[in-house]
């Protein structure tokens, strides 16, 4: 999910409610955000077992404790760290310094270097579970990622990506996934969405010509400058 329409939702005014505060009870929070405490108290039950708050007994003053909730590190995904913009400078640098090549080689070494690191986990497993291992791999990055399977194939799809804002100026950076699917998923990848681009996803149609079904499913319950084309490793 994307962190403004997170923050759109009951749980993400709560969370942005909590930024920068040592602690807020459901009490604190339901006065704030105008809703009754015993439903922020059932946000709360979510926001803990997902890993993004944590509580804690307190006693204020001459007062029975009360538990006061604050945001764990996990949480601070969800909020703007700017590194996209030191990542940015750094590639303009090396762009001036070496031109486009020198940029495409940085990301050629990274891709052959995670392909190495998938094909090492897999092997020669079916491509079915080359995907699901691809869509783990991608949620152990950060990224909010999940695959299915499809008439011709498999689809997977990223909600989320941490390069965004700088593959729009260097799109290079797309490359790294790219090569992972190309060389260790499937030969046959097409890309037909971006979130660098404006689209609401990054979304990858697989075609395999087997219908293969993955040993379990993977999605979000368990949770280029512009126009696409066919995936290769020549970019």
């Amino acid at each position: 999910m994307h962190a403004d329409r997170f923050f759109d939702t009951a749980r993400g005014k709560i969370v942005a409610a909590l930024r920068g505060r040592r602690g807020a009870s459901a009490f604190d929070l339901a006065r704030e955000l105008g809703v009754s405490a015993n439903a922020i108290r059932q946000q709360f039950v979510l926001l803990e077992r997902d890993g993004l708050v944590t509580g804690a007994s307190v006693r204020r003053g001459k007062t029975k404790p009360t538990v006061e909730y604050r945001l764990t590190p996990e949480a601070e995904k969800f909020f703007p760290q700017h590194y996209d913009r030191m990542l940015n400078a750094v590639l303009r640098e090396v762009r001036a310094a070496g031109g486009d090549a020198a940029v495409q080689s940085i990301f050629d070494s990274m891709g052959r270097r995670q392909s190495e690191r998938l094909r090492s986990r897999i092997g020669d497993r079916p491509v079915a579970d080359r995907v699901v291992a691809l869509t783990t791999m991608l949620r152990d990055a950060g990224v909010e990622a999940e695959s299915e399977q499809t008439s011709g194939g498999f689809t997977i799809r990223e909600h989320t990506c941490p390069y965004a804002k700088t593959a729009g100026e260097h799109p290079e950076i797309c490359s790294v996934i790219h090569s992972v699917m190309t060389d260790v998923v499937a030969p046959q990848v097409r890309q037909t969405d971006s979130l660098a681009t404006g689209g609401s996803e990054c979304r990858f149609e697989i075609t395999t010509g087997t219908s293969a079904v993955p040993e379990f499913p993977v999605g979000p319950a368990q949770e280029q400058r512009s126009g696409f084309r066919e995936v290769s490793k020549s970019r």
